[in-house]
């Protein structure tokens, strides 16, 4: 990667919509050049898919919470796995400090979250765990 590539990385993550042309002009480059370098980025997976990103007070209605997660010895692969297949898991981090895991987790109520919690507990591995709401997000 070179800094044209760095610099239509910056644009895409900005609005991945923009057209090849509005690219090819912020680039300074031809609407060939952009096509060519979106294709190989593509293909060698440096670029491996666009997202829909809203608006944190559009977001669908339940609750949302962050776990951090301590691991009980060497079994790091194991409990990734676990919580890559729950459904309550959103998102998974992998940290440095006091967790080594941290997951973003979602449910409709709390009645459906604590079920989450409670499965995540029970994994074979976790040593300790620490759950914190969101209440508001601003960005």
């Amino acid at each position: 990667m070179d800094d044209i590539d760095r610099q239509l990385i910056a644009l895409l993550r900005q609005d991945a919509r923009l057209p090849i042309a509005t690219l090819a002009a912020k680039l300074g480059v031809s609407r060939g050049t952009v096509s060519n370098r979106l294709r190989k980025l593509e293909d060698n997976q440096v670029i491996v898919g666009y997202s829909l990103k809203l608006r944190p007070d559009a977001q669908p209605a339940g609750i949302r919470a962050w776990m951090g997660v301590r691991i009980d010895g060497n079994q790091t692969r194991a409990v990734v796995a676990s919580l890559l297949g729950e459904p309550g898991v959103e998102s998974l981090h992998d940290t440095n400090g006091r967790w080594d895991l941290l997951a973003e987790l979602r449910a409709e109520n709390m009645t459906a979250l604590s079920q989450v919690l409670e499965r995540v507990r029970l994994t074979k591995g976790i040593a300790h765990t620490e759950t914190s709401i969101l209440l508001a997000t601003f960005r």
